[in-house]
């Protein structure tokens, strides 16, 4: 979860890359990062994970932006609340039969098979995700559906970017698209226009997908969240505060595994 948020001052010493603060006997502890100097507003973000980060001008001073995350700690301190109860609902997976696992915003019951006469693979079968392995351990398993997945979502993400540039007539060809783990983003744009998303974007449904590539397009327009960058977006998904607002309530869910192996790491 983000929001946006005007601070002023400045600052004449660098600013520290972490700052915090109480809100109801919680020490809250923010990472900070730069945007461009023409950007007046902060941009404060809650992840999945519980990380707190905000992005502000480099002329903003720590004080200012002190001042401005104290304003919205009531928010980040709910945000954290709802994120905790999420994960702390959510075992671990063990790549095992009978497990729930997501594809395209649909649970599907994994069904794992060992076998040394059929070839290892994934497939959709009668509601099931079925595995068929030729050893059958939790990281054998976990290995071969990370493969399926990735390989889905380029074939997914790349249809999903096609249709998506109808609407975008800002960007002239079809940018690069990479596909990359991240702990803690569906999605980024790099300066030079290349489309980076997290492969398990893929177990989130097609309008979560649809958003993510959106807001990705608008920043190749506008790298910052600024004004015209949610102009933008309202204008190429005017529903898309519902949709991010799922798309973050599923998180914990959809990223358990990424989450339980951040944790071990």
């Amino acid at each position: 979860m983000s929001v946006s948020i005007r601070a002023t001052g400045f600052s004449p010493r660098p600013a520290k890359p972490w700052l915090s603060f109480y809100y109801s006997d919680e020490l809250i502890v923010v990472e900070r990062a730069s945007r461009a100097r023409r950007v007046e507003r902060l941009l404060i973000k809650v992840d999945p994970d519980c990380r707190v980060s905000v992005q502000a001008p480099t002329s903003a001073s720590d004080d200012a932006v002190l001042r401005a995350l104290k304003l919205r700690g009531r928010w980040i301190y709910e945000q954290l609340r709802q994120f905790r109860a999420q994960l702390a609902h959510i075992t671990p997976r063990q790549y095992i039969s009978g497990e729930s696992h997501y594809y395209l915003g649909k649970q599907y019951v994994l069904k794992v098979i060992e076998t040394s006469q059929a070839p290892q693979q994934v497939r959709l079968l009668r509601g099931k995700l079925e595995v068929c392995v030729k050893c059958k351990t939790s990281e054998n398993v976990r290995k071969l559906l990370m493969e399926w997945y990735r390989a889905r979502a380029r074939d997914v993400f790349s249809r999903h970017l096609e249709t998506a540039l109808e609407q975008t007539l800002w960007v002239s060809k079809i940018p690069p698209l990479r596909i990359q783990a991240m702990k803690t983003q569906w999605g980024s744009c790099s300066p030079n226009g290349r489309i980076t998303l997290n492969p398990d974007l893929i177990k989130t449904s097609r309008d979560c997908i649809d958003y993510v590539i959106l807001h990705e397009l608008c920043h190749i327009a506008e790298h910052n969240h600024s004004e015209r960058f949610y102009r933008l977006l309202n204008q190429v998904m005017p529903q898309w505060e519902k949709v991010k607002a799922r798309l973050d309530g599923m998180a914990a869910q959809v990223l358990n595994d990424s989450f339980s192996r951040t944790e071990a790491s």
